[in-house]
């Protein structure tokens, strides 16, 4: 079985990796990162959210952008200059400058930023690694699952995959992009600014850092225009409930410490939690009223003989797919270990690419009721199946830590 990367497409002028052409990749790492192996580390449970570095912005009316003072003086710490941040110094990828630590988060507003082409302009996927990268038979581990046809999505999208959407961010390699689920707040019931994706979809584990101007676009093409009507699309026609940035990003402390570009290692710590606030004015509302759905998580995930079936939900990139289109796969799990000493990974047959990653899995009980369980984490390149975590303590303190962050604000 192979890994895929974070795919991504270098920007044009700029040499591109593993094969992909050049183009923003702003739908591209989602690609790769629907399979890509987002390690996170083994059970350490430090995401607790102790920093002040928020990067909460508001927009003064003025057209510049106000930002906190702690963050400035964050930034100052770092060296950083915001307006030579915002005028595209956050280009800078120095060693010397990519924030790493779990408390280092920070993301500033960029107005505008992520414009209609920008998000679209990325949908050429890199390529992953091969069998041996992953381990392999350890622990618990089914035999393969046959393949399962990813199903598009009906739009609207905010119809019937409310609470779907992309994560479109920058890292050193290009614009980036995976895919990202809304679940609630239980510290603001109905309220919820917080939504779930996978871990490398936010940090680039133990050789890198945070990746910059992280942004959710719930219901992304939410009319399901083809990649070439997109071509001339607006901005309010790709993203019509708004751009919301990033001002709080949490993953484990098991990807930080572990985490790499591609192969299984830290796969079972491959999520992340973001909480987001609107670049334009919401009216006052949050995104799960903007949405009008969150889901709640499982964090006492299921055996998998107790689950009959899994649905995983993403926006594929790498061919046949475009990036532009929502698909679903809904399959009986199966048990994938890459390490005996973590916990063993869901695994379902789906033919969905890079681009899926991050991309919530939801199981519905005997309620009736839909539960997210895991998120895409990695996958075969050639595709045919994927594997997410298993939500346990660890996703849990990761959850919490950004629910209690803003839990008074």
């Amino acid at each position: 079985m192979r890994s895929i990367r974070p795919s991504f497409t270098a920007r044009r002028g700029r040499g591109t990796r593993r094969g992909t052409s050049p183009a923003l990749a702003a739908v591209a790492l989602a690609s790769a990162l629907a399979l890509t192996a987002t390690a996170c580390g083994s059970s350490d449970t430090k995401a607790d959210g102790k920093s002040t570095a928020s990067a909460t912005s508001s927009d003064t009316g003025d057209g510049k952008i106000k930002i906190p003072d702690d963050i400035k003086d964050k930034l100052k710490e770092r060296g950083i200059d915001i307006d030579k941040w915002k005028g595209g110094a956050w280009k800078n990828w120095n060693k010397d400058d990519w924030l790493r630590e779990a408390d280092d988060y920070i993301n500033p507003i960029i107005q505008g930023l992520w414009s209609s082409g920008r998000m679209r302009d990325a949908n050429d996927p890199d390529t992953g690694v091969d069998t041996n990268d992953i381990s392999g038979d350890q622990g618990v581990t089914d035999p393969t699952p046959a393949a399962v046809d990813a199903k598009a999505v009906t739009p609207t999208y905010h119809a019937n995959a409310a609470t779907a959407g992309k994560v479109f961010f920058d890292s050193p390699e290009g614009t980036m992009v995976c895919s990202a689920t809304v679940v609630e707040d239980p510290a603001h019931p109905g309220k919820s600014n917080m939504v779930w994706t996978a871990g490398h979809c936010v940090h680039a584990g133990k050789k890198g850092g945070w990746y910059r101007n992280i942004a959710f676009v719930p219901s992304y093409n939410n009319s399901g225009q083809s990649a070439a009507q997109l071509e001339t699309a607006t901005r309010e026609q790709v993203a019509p409930y708004g751009v919301w940035w990033a001002d709080w990003a949490r993953t484990s402390q098991q990807w930080i410490d572990q985490g790499g570009e591609t192969g299984g290692q830290g796969s079972s710590y491959d999520y992340a939690v973001i909480h987001v606030t609107p670049e334009k004015g919401s009216g006052g509302k949050s995104l799960e009223e903007t949405v009008g759905s969150a889901l709640p998580v499982n964090f006492n995930a299921p055996a998998v003989p107790k689950v009959s079936s899994i649905t995983a939900t993403g926006y594929p990139e790498a061919k046949p797919y475009d990036g532009s289109t929502l698909y679903q796969c809904t399959d009986k799990p199966g048990r994938l270990s890459i390490n005996a000493s973590d916990p063993t990974m869901y695994r379902i047959g789906c033919t969905m690419t890079g681009g899926s990653s991050g991309g919530g899995w939801v199981e519905t009980g005997s309620d009736g009721k839909p539960t997210l369980v895991s998120n895409t984490s990695i996958g075969p390149v050639t595709s045919g199946w994927l594997a997410g975590p298993r939500l346990g303590d660890v996703a849990k303190g990761v959850y919490d830590s950004v629910s209690k962050k803003f839990a008074d604000q």
